[in-house]
């Protein structure tokens, strides 16, 4: 099925937008379509010239209309228990936590229009990448992130002048436990475009990965951003070298502190040295306690990464595999190869989970000795 086209945008109306919202005499603006998301949203980057000279915003149109869109993940709580925008709702939380996030400017519910900070070009991943063969600053760089994430994690998490959607949604057994089967169905049936896996085999793979998130649900629960990557943050010049600024997060929700990281150290468009990663961690557990949260078993932790790095690796590969068949956008399908690949190497430390590995071997190709 061919991809659907962008809708056509409504220019004079937009124009008139743009002249109540910044007060500016505009005469005309240009609207350039910008590279899409695995989202139903659509970006636009709107330039036009003052007396003040040039200026620009990003208008974010949704597919959906009207205050209740839903998300575009799974969540264990009905949205409409808070009946506002979940974009608007989580972004002026986080305002209020001081994260550095887009400041919104405008929103037409009825057209599902926002109108949004520009906050450049450049992405964390496209700044790495200039980086990559020096280490130390590798490592400088993912500790900025790591420093951004924790004050998520410890200034989000208190309700503060009101309850939001976040707060109401929890990355629960059954939702990890959903995240799995979505892997099953897109990652290993529909991937290869049959359902090949026995009733038995299923059923084994399912109870691993049940006694998996109930480990995961037993965990302390933290403001989670739920796709913390290296593509979902922009970097802009700051008096200190750099400043983070964080983008996508509506999908937010309670879950375990390590999800984010492993979002981020074991990033599905990233291959960090493992020599990084085990730097960075041991960053994250000794400026955690620093900044005032409580003792972390650096050993308990890490395993705990670990695992949840191998289910994020499993969910974003079916995911990416469900984009393509489902939303018809192949630009992931690239990824899901690296992504399983990450996930078998961190399986293969832990040998009581040796059956595990060999049920994912049996069944999927990158799991399989090479």
């Amino acid at each position: 099925m061919p991809r659907k086209k962008r809708a056509m945008i409504d220019q004079k109306k937009l124009l008139r937008i743009i002249q109540k919202t910044f007060e500016n005499s505009v005469e005309a603006i240009s609207v350039n379509p910008l590279a899409g998301d695995a989202s139903d949203r659509i970006y636009y980057r709107l330039n036009w010239e003052s007396n003040e000279g040039p200026h620009s915003c990003i208008l974010m149109a949704m597919a959906h209309t009207g205050a209740a869109v839903p998300s575009e993940e799974v969540t264990t709580a009905s949205d409409a228990a808070i009946s506002e925008l979940p974009f608007l709702n989580v972004q002026r939380h986080l305002l209020n936590c001081k994260i550095a996030v887009p400041e919104i400017y405008f929103y037409d519910p009825d057209q599902g229009w926002l109108l949004l900070e520009d906050l450049g070009h450049l992405t964390f991943a496209d700044e790495i990448g200039k980086h990559f063969t020096n280490t130390e600053r590798l490592c400088e760089y993912y500790q900025k992130a790591i420093d951004v994430l924790i004050s998520l994690q410890l200034n989000g998490t208190p309700i503060l002048r009101e309850q939001t959607i976040a707060h109401t949604r929890y990355y629960d057994k059954s939702l990890f436990e959903w995240e799995f089967n979505h892997f099953i169905e897109f990652g290993i049936e529909k991937r290869k475009g049959t359902p090949d896996l026995s009733p038995a085999h299923k059923k084994e793979l399912q109870a691993y990965f049940s006694s998996l998130s109930a480990h995961f649900d037993a965990l302390p629960k933290v403001l989670t951003h739920r796709d913390y990557h290296s593509r979902n943050l922009m970097i802009q010049p700051g008096e200190d070298g750099i400043n983070i600024r964080v983008i996508d997060f509506q999908d937010a929700l309670m879950g375990p502190a390590e999800y984010d990281l492993a979002s981020l150290l074991r990033d599905s468009y990233i291959d960090l040295p493992t020599q990084v990663i085990d730097t960075c961690l041991e960053y994250y557990v000794r400026q955690w306690r620093i900044r005032g949260g409580d003792v972390i078993d650096p050993v308990l932790f890490r395993e705990s990464f670990d695992l949840i790095s191998f289910q994020r690796n499993l969910k974003a590969a079916g995911r990416f595999v469900y984009i393509d068949q489902v939303k018809h956008k192949n630009h992931l399908l690239p990824f899901v190869t690296p992504t399983l690949i990450k996930a078998r190497q961190t399986l293969l430390q832990y040998d009581r989970l040796k059956p595990l590995f060999d049920l994912l071997a049996a069944s999927v190709p990158e799991f399989q000795s090479s």
